[in-house]
């Protein structure tokens, strides 16, 4: 496969490309789920500003988004190196690192989204054979590869995806408690500042050593999928 392109950048044009597919007006249907966050306000866990912010912090560092953080790097990689079969290992594990059926439908289905759109509305050949490879493409890994395919820089295109990540948990959390706005972006202004950090070890860590800690997220998923009234899929 040929080479995608110059060196990864950060200008105006890649920056513009990223705020574009991770705003919440791309259409892969993002606002509909709340990785297990609607089980969590069901059951009390999370009632203000601070449970809110901690719950998400967590996920960022420790649950399903850090796994993301960490292949989607790799992807990024892979893709750079003109390494198809290092993106379809990695693509693999993207799969198979999901704790619950929801959070696997998450992911699953936000990343066909995002390649339908992707390759109707913003079509460019380097990107679109790379997105090919990719047979049940998780959003992570997705984002990942249309980044690396425009020469977006590792560390700004895994930043913009984890802060859309954060900002939408943050949103399922402000509708369901309901939280209120003026507290949802101070949850967000928290967030982001943590963001950095999270991207830093990411950008650091090995494939060998990824795992999650974070055991209630992944019970309150499977109890929402048994959750009698719902408003999210996940």
């Amino acid at each position: 496969m040929p080479d995608t392109a110059a060196a990864p950048t950060t200008d105006n044009a890649g920056l513009l490309q990223l705020m574009s597919w991770l705003s919440p007006a791309f259409p892969i249907g993002s606002f509909s789920y709340s990785h297990g966050i609607e089980q969590a306000v069901e059951t009390g866990r999370l009632t203000d500003l601070d449970s809110v912010t901690g719950w998400i912090s967590t996920i960022l560092r420790h649950g399903g988004a850090w796994i993301d953080a960490v292949l989607f790097c790799a992807a990024h990689r892979a893709v750079r190196n003109d390494d198809p079969d290092g993106l379809a290992r990695v693509a693999e594990l993207a799969e198979a690192w999901r704790g619950t059926a929801e959070t696997a439908l998450e992911s699953r289905a936000q990343g066909r989204a995002f390649v339908t759109a992707l390759t109707a509305c913003w079509p460019e050949a380097a990107q679109d054979r790379w997105l090919a490879l990719l047979a049940r493409p998780s959003y992570a890994i997705a984002v990942a590869v249309a980044a690396a395919a425009a020469g977006i820089a590792e560390e700004a295109a895994l930043a913009a995806f984890l802060q859309a990540v954060a900002a939408n948990l943050v949103s399922a959390a402000v509708r369901l408690i309901p939280l209120g706005q003026t507290d949802g972006q101070r949850a967000v202004r928290g967030l982001v500042q943590r963001l950095p950090a999270v991207v830093l070890a990411a950008r650091a860590a090995s494939l060998d050593t990824l795992g999650t800690a974070t055991p209630m997220v992944d019970w309150t998923s499977m109890r929402h999928e048994t959750q009698y009234t719902r408003l999210f899929r996940s």
